[in-house]
């Protein structure tokens, strides 16, 4: 199974931002974590960040005939890029949205997200774990 893991604004700098909120990693020992959890699982994973959003959209347009699941953390563009949302829509495979913190709990403009109505699954608030149960909901969801 491919997976492509698709962080977005500002996880760059995930090691500078609150530790209680974020998990206190950087984001090279994030990708490790998800590259080891997706092994053990069988899962050949491909993690990509970008702070330009542009990018983000033509990375999921090349996941559109080339992945198996995505897996999405959009950072502050889950709440008001549509145009990621309407790029995201067109995947025809699983689409977990992860976030580190649990946006349902924070500032009001943080608790709604333009990515979930499109979500096979959403993961929020635990932190770099909530990679890790993605990537168990996805191989338990897609044939491999």
């Amino acid at each position: 199974m491919q997976v492509l893991v698709l962080n977005g604004a500002n996880l760059d700098v995930l090691s500078r931002r609150d530790p209680k909120m974020y998990g206190g990693l950087s984001l090279n020992e994030l990708e490790s974590r998800i590259y080891g959890w997706a092994h053990s699982l069988d899962i050949t994973a491909r993690c990509r960040q970008t702070n330009s959003e542009g990018e983000f959209i033509e990375w999921i347009h090349d996941a559109y005939d080339n992945v198996d699941a995505v897996i999405v953390n959009a950072g502050a563009w889950s709440h008001y890029s549509w145009a990621i949302r309407d790029a995201l829509e067109l995947l025809e495979v699983p689409l977990v949205e992860v976030h580190l913190s649990d946006i349902e709990n924070r500032e009001e403009w943080r608790r709604f997200s333009v990515v979930a109505d499109v979500a096979s699954h959403r993961v929020l608030g635990k932190g770099p774990d909530g990679y890790r149960e993605a990537l168990e909901y996805l191989a338990g969801k897609v044939d491999q």
